[in-house]
């Protein structure tokens, strides 16, 4: 397994961890070079969106990645977590009905949780 889908892998665990939900990943290799995945989440509020993306912070950094950067975790509405080629998005509901990146980005949205991104035995 690379070490990118780790990663993703290991974000969408960390949001799960802290109760978000919404989970949507979008594979955004084929529009910008600037990263890999965007994964956006939603929380219950704003000390939610700031629990989440510290956890994801902590969990991604003892697994041996470096988190490159923290915005907004000031306000709250929307915190994003830069991971170069992951970044994160976690949003209160009407932040995120109000951008709706997955429409922006245009990319291929799917939902999932950690059980969905664990490979089915053939």
């Amino acid at each position: 397994m690379s070490d990118l889908i780790t990663m993703k892998d290991a974000v969408v665990t960390a949001i799960e961890d802290i109760k978000g939900f919404d989970i949507t990943v979008l594979d955004v290799t084929k529009l910008t070079s600037m990263t890999s995945y965007m994964i956006i989440c939603s929380a219950n509020s704003s000390r939610q969106t700031k629990a989440i993306a510290d956890h994801i912070h902590v969990d991604l950094k003892a697994k041996g990645f470096v988190p490159r950067g923290l915005e907004g975790e000031k306000d709250g509405d929307w915190v994003l977590v830069d991971l170069d080629d992951v970044v994160v998005h976690i949003m209160v509901p009407a932040t995120r009905a109000y951008y709706n990146l997955e429409q922006l980005w245009g990319g291929e949205s799917k939902h999932v949780t950690a059980d969905t991104l664990k490979p089915t035995a053939t």
